[in-house]
């Protein structure tokens, strides 16, 4: 990073520490305002900052008003951040004097030797490990919003006391504020939650937390996308399969996941013997693979599957498509020797481009790391590690490392998607594994006619598809390309006379595999026109006496462009080719 970006949000490091110090000032602002609150702890996060506070009254939208217009004076005020450190008794007598048992509960669990840091600024003092900006003047105090107060369970231990939690952003200029303000709302305008109500894609209900119900036009746009998913992956030479939804505690225990998983595992009890609802579809992969002899030249085996899962989510976690207990996962499973997995990587990324690009999503890769709770030896993580790191540098795509972050079975590139409004979202990913296959003793015969242990990797490209579908809904706010939309074609007649025309049109497009409805209430033009175009129909074919008398339509694009009228041909033949091309308009 060049010099002159080191002070700038370019610089993650600066923005972390600029929110931090937003925290504090958050801190000191409430404690001025209402001296009986109680302060948890305060960091920084991806888009912010927040702070958890234990206080006898709500911050209502007014009183986070108030704190706002505290943290403007603090700015202007131009305070010192200065670091001291005490030793834990001193520490815990300074924060006991103070009467805040949360900082004197995060203290106690700190070693007796431990030297503990403190910030102060002006009159507050807080318990920190830092690093802050130097003066509470490096922030500008215009460009400063609270946004939001929610519950939050100290230590997030649903047992605990129950805080309240201020969430803030900040930003060194007010126009980066606004700007950031205005994309705000217009996620909320975008909310896959809301639009799936409009659009009757979805449904949520209390009979069923986190299992989605998908509505008739949510199951065209479903089948629609996976339709899409087996042609590519046949293009790229995949074979499909289906495993069982539930199987026995032994394969559980044999691949792992009933001691690295299981708490987040739905079990029962068939016939005096453990089974669990799988969480993910790869031991059930490996049993397939395991079903017949292979040979070097049946690898790479491409594998692939659209597997319903079921994983236990904290109540509290459950968001609409975005967190779900079930859905259906695009994994795919690839079997190779050890001199193809760099090609097969390679192969993998392509594929990934391809369908990324067809929704007009960008990414950005993120490496993950052996995680403290591994199977496999040291040497094997850093070389899969690095066979990673090869195959993505060779293909001239930079990653960024997160450190410890792995699957316990291997090494993985982590996919996040940017989509319309620049926010990221993690659906593929690529883990590569020679842990499974061990644990399975999945085996080939070489060319010297020897028995040897493949490699593996789990990919897979959407990730849920209920996520999926909740990301590419307010990536296009609603208004799907021609090809995915629900309905594609909205046929209005203008008056009674044209509703046998607009019948027959609907017949023709119907034939031709198009996706079409006909509005034959008696309403006003105008309003039927509104009404599509709310329900983001892509094309509209306006039919009146004229239409019918010369066999045409009239149409319309949801944006409000007016086509004119052409042949019911030449109709089809403008959204086939937008179809078959997957335009994005």
């Amino acid at each position: 990073m060049s010099e002159e970006n080191l002070y700038t949000f370019e610089n993650p490091e600066f923005r972390q520490t600029y929110w931090h110090t937003c925290s504090h000032i958050l801190a000191q602002a409430v404690k001025r305002l209402f001296p009986e609150v109680k302060l948890a702890i305060g960091p920084s996060i991806d888009e912010g900052f927040y702070y958890d506070m234990d206080s006898p009254f709500p911050f209502t939208p007014e009183i986070l008003e108030q704190i706002e217009g505290e943290m403007r004076k603090i700015c202007k005020e131009k305070l010192k951040l200065e670091r001291f450190e005490l030793p834990r008794a001193e520490a815990l007598t300074f924060m006991q004097e103070k009467n805040e048992p949360f900082k004197v509960e995060l203290i106690h669990d700190l070693p007796e030797d431990a030297h503990i840091s403190f910030y102060k600024q002006g009159e507050f003092t807080d318990l920190c490990a830092g690093p802050h900006l130097d003066s509470t003047g490096r922030v500008k105090g215009n460009a400063i919003k609270l946004t939001a107060c929610n519950a939050a369970y100290w230590r997030g231990d649903s047992n605990r006391e129950t805080l309240q939690r201020i969430y803030g952003i900040a930003f060194p200029k007010k126009d980066e504020l606004e700007a950031y303000l205005q994309r705000i709302e217009e996620a909320k305008k975008r909310d896959h939650r809301k639009l799936g109500k409009e659009l009757g894609l979805f449904m949520l209900r209390d009979e069923g937390p986190g299992f989605p119900f998908f509505l008739p036009k949510g199951m065209t746009l479903k089948n629609t996308l996976l339709d899409y998913w087996r042609q590519v992956h046949k293009k790229y030479g995949y074979v499909e399969i289906s495993t069982p939804i539930m199987l026995n505690r032994q394969l559980w225990e044999r691949s792992g996941h009933w001691d690295h998983y299981k708490n987040n595992m739905y079990t029962t009890v068939i016939d005096e013997v453990d089974f669990a609802i799988k969480p993910m579809n790869c031991p059930g992969g490996m049993l397939v693979y395991d079903s017949e002899p292979h040979s070097y030249r049946d690898l790479p085996l491409r594998v692939g599957e659209i597997g319903l899962v079921h994983r236990h989510e904290l109540s509290g976690a459950l968001h609409g498509l975005f967190r779900v207990r079930c859905f259906n996962q695009d994994d795919a499973h690839v079997f190779m020797t050890r001199e193809q997995m760099k090609d097969v990587i390679q192969e993998t990324v392509h594929l990934f481009d391809e369908v990324y690009s067809t929704f007009g999503l960008s990414y950005t890769i993120e490496l993950s790391t052996m995680p403290e709770d591994h199977i496999g030896t040291v040497e094997e993580w850093e070389r899969n590690q690095d066979i990673l790191k090869n195959a993505i540098t060779d293909m001239g795509k930079d990653f960024v490392v997160n450190e410890g972050d792995g699957a316990f079975y291997g090494p993985k590139l982590d996919f996040h998607l940017a989509d319309s409004l620049g926010r990221t979202w993690q659906c593929g990913t690529i883990q590569l594994d020679s842990q499974l296959p061990e644990r399975f003793e999945l085996e080939y015969t070489g060319e010297d006619g020897q028995k040897h242990r493949p490699v593996m990797i789990h990919r897979v490209v959407l990730g849920s598809i209920e996520r999926f579908i909740g990301v590419i809904t307010e990536h296009f706010a609603g208004a799907f390309p021609v090809w995915l939309a629900p309905v594609q074609i909205k046929i209005l007649p203008v008056t009674d006379r044209a509703e046998a025309y607009a019948e027959k049109l609907l017949g023709e497009l119907d034939r031709q595999g198009f996706r079409a409805e006909v509005d034959g209430r008696n309403e006003k033009i105008g309003k039927k026109i509104r009404e599509a175009t709310l329900e983001k129909i892509p094309f509209m074919l306006v039919v009146g006496d004229r239409d019918v008398e010369n066999g045409t339509v009239s149409v319309r694009r949801r944006s409000g462009e007016d086509l004119g009228a052409m042949s019911l041909e030449a109709f089809a033949g403008l959204v086939g080719g937008e179809c078959a091309s997957k335009a994005i308009l």
